[in-house]
């Protein structure tokens, strides 16, 4: 496999072997995320409910949560053809950055394991249901649990504030608890995640494939994990200024790729189009709150922010074995609700749900590069309401 080849993409950077994931429209600002990531959530009838395990091996290698509790991920074993196939799914869910937030982060199941739930659904990419997860299903799908607040890239200590940044540590007590059990053996590997564990999965993807000797067929997918930075609706970059804190105060520099920093400033990682503080007058929060509200205007500055998006990928999409899968719906993390993965329902590009336009491209049975026509046009889309 080649994993020398890199393409800039804003902050990030984008292997090949990748497929993106994106939503068409990405404006909530970071205090929604973990709002939104909680709101996809599906309820299916007789749905897979799969118990946590906390990784006891972490505390010698100093792998803790926020708040110094033990990480941990929940693992459905695969069967059948699937015996020796490994899905691994990071979890999101914003981020903090500073000690105001990880402070309270740390009261959280984001930032301590005594509040991660005890059992979870496993729906989408996660689902044990050919009917629902078509090439997936038997896999060995494991959800590895986010609580270091940095994308599991963080690194130091607050000793004042009893706050612990292990999130690299965390990534690796994980991985090798996991290649313990069996996923060294693997034939094939996906690295997943969405939303902040789809930035994850793009930095540790290149740590993934080298997990494995050259006979695993290794890819990584990242679920709206490609984060801009774009111009926000004042005409500015507020949040320039949060991620930097993201990169400082919990240590991430250290770790992000070289291919990376050595040509961006680390801090300039990634900005949401209408937060509080570019918007005091709250002119956009209907909008945002509902798609259906948005003016013409509001329409015109979404449609902005999607041309800019599609040239950021323009070089990434002319790599034959990377995939894209991007539509013009407001929705978020559409590879883990089983409405938008796979059902009857389910959004489309060219007739291809996004469950298998994955699978094309894993088991490279398609070339895989959908770009959905500007908003209103997708009549199949899951648009997210608020109230």
């Amino acid at each position: 496999m080649d994993f020398g080849k890199w393409v800039f993409v804003g902050f990030l950077c984008l292997l090949r072997w990748w497929i993106v994931v994106v939503n068409g429209f990405s404006y909530a600002n970071v205090t929604h995320i973990s709002y939104l990531e909680n709101y996809e959530v599906s309820v299916v009838p007789n749905q897979l409910m799969v118990p946590l395990t906390l990784i006891h091996g972490a505390a010698e290698k100093g792998a803790f949560c926020l708040d110094g509790t033990l990480p941990g991920y929940h693992w459905h074993r695969g069967f059948g053809p699937g015996a020796n196939s490994w899905l691994i799914q990071l979890e999101g869910g914003g981020w903090c950055n500073n000690r105001r937030t990880c402070v309270y982060r740390k009261t959280t199941r984001r930032g301590s394991s005594n509040y991660m739930e005890k059992q979870l659904a496993f729906t989408g990419i996660l689902s044990n249901k050919p009917e629902e997860n078509p090439d997936f299903y038997n896999w060995n799908r494991v959800k590895v649990r986010y609580c270091d607040g940095a994308s599991f890239a963080s690194e130091g200590h607050d000793e004042v504030n009893n706050l612990y940044f292990r999130g690299q540590r965390i990534w690796s007590a994980a991985m090798e608890e996991l290649m313990a059990k069996g996923m060294h053996t693997a034939d094939k590997a996906l690295l997943s995640g969405c939303s902040a564990g789809g930035l994850a999965s793009i930095l540790h993807c290149d740590k993934f494939a080298a997990l494995f000797s050259g006979h695993t067929k290794v890819k990584c997918l990242s679920d709206a994990g490609l984060f801009l930075d774009a111009m926000d609706v004042s005409g500015g970059r507020t949040l320039r200024k949060f991620f930097n804190g993201v990169v400082t105060y919990l240590g991430v520099e250290k770790n992000l790729p070289l291919s990376c920093t050595d040509h961006l400033d680390p801090t300039l990682v990634q900005a949401s189009l209408a937060p509080p503080t570019a918007d005091p007058r709250h002119q956009w929060d209907s909008c945002k709150m509902n798609h259906a509200h948005c003016s013409s205007s509001q329409m015109q500055f979404f449609q902005k922010f999607r041309l800019e998006m599609l040239n950021s990928v323009k070089d990434f999409s002319r790599s034959r074995p990377n995939g894209l899968f991007i539509n013009s719906c407001f929705a978020h993390c559409q590879s883990e609700r089983q409405d938008t993965w796979f059902a009857d329902e389910s959004p489309v590009l060219r007739t291809k749900p996004v469950a298998l336009a994955v699978g094309d491209w894993y088991f490279d049975r398609a070339a895989t590069k959908l770009i959905d026509c500007p908003y209103p046009c997708d009549n199949t889309c899951h648009n997210l309401v608020f109230r």
